[in-house]
């Protein structure tokens, strides 16, 4: 037992002392000042490291809570969205259908005598033209008669057709779409002519003299819109011909 008390007392000695709790023990910071102490260490200064393939501190942020600095400040003549929507065109106007313009040229149509107005029957409008076919094979079907296929066919072979002449008579040139818009308006006293096959039959004299009267009606007006748009005096008989060709092919379907 006293061999045990002596090597005891032999394992625990050390020259620690309570004095020296105020003192970091070693480590080479008994001479230097706690860094971290309230008030001795600057926060806003960025930390380095040396280590490689550390990423670089970023820059303090000196902007506000909730109020991020804006990367792109619009001026104020220029909107977020180019335009507002007040300075639109309407809907209408962008697909190209102006119904003053359909108004107008409807009454040139049926005033035969009337003068044209060459800049609006230079525009390309087919809205007027399909609802006049669509009318003239909706005519023809409350007389019995199924004729949608040819009046859409027979439409289109004389368009190309009027297309290439009116091309190679004038000097400015025509459009494709101009000579299927004039066209089409102008088939408008056709539907009168198959309005009438439904009251009485026209396969008699009376009904060719109203088929030749509807005939000279609308190729005068195509002629008529035509001579005006493009220019072409002296050239109103050259032009009516083939129109009157073309519209005497639809009369055949009326009366037959």
């Amino acid at each position: 037992m006293a061999g045990f008390d002596n090597f005891n007392t032999d394992f625990y000695q050390s020259s620690y002392s309570v004095d020296d709790q105020g003192q970091p023990a070693g480590y080479g910071y008994s001479n230097t000042e706690d860094p971290y102490k309230q008030g001795q260490y600057d926060y806003s200064q960025p930390m380095g490291y040396s280590a490689p393939g550390m990423m670089q501190p970023q820059q303090p942020y000196t902007g506000q809570i909730y109020q991020p600095t804006p990367a792109f400040t619009p001026s104020p003549t220029q909107s977020m969205y180019g335009s507002s929507f007040d300075d639109e065109p309407p809907l209408l106007e962008e697909l190209g259908i102006n119904f003053d313009h359909i108004w107008q040229k409807t009454l040139t149509v049926l005033h035969p005598m009337k003068a044209a107005d060459g800049n609006i029957m230079n525009e390309t409008d087919l809205a007027g033209p399909m609802v006049f076919c669509l009318a003239f094979g909706a005519t023809l079907l409350l007389t019995g008669k199924i004729q949608f296929g040819y009046v859409y066919g027979i439409s289109v072979i004389g368009c190309l057709g009027m297309y290439c002449l009116l091309n190679l008579m004038s000097m400015t040139g025509v459009s494709f779409g101009c000579v299927a818009s004039v066209l089409g308006y102008c088939l408008l006293p056709m539907i009168l002519l198959a309005s009438f096959g439904i009251i009485f039959s026209l396969q008699g004299m009376f009904g060719i003299i109203i088929a030749a009267t509807i005939i000279g009606w609308c190729s005068f007006s195509a002629s008529k819109i035509f001579i005006s748009a493009l220019a072409m005096d002296g050239q109103q008989l050259l032009v009516a011909y083939p129109c009157a060709l073309l519209y005497g092919v639809f009369a055949l379907i009326s009366v037959f």
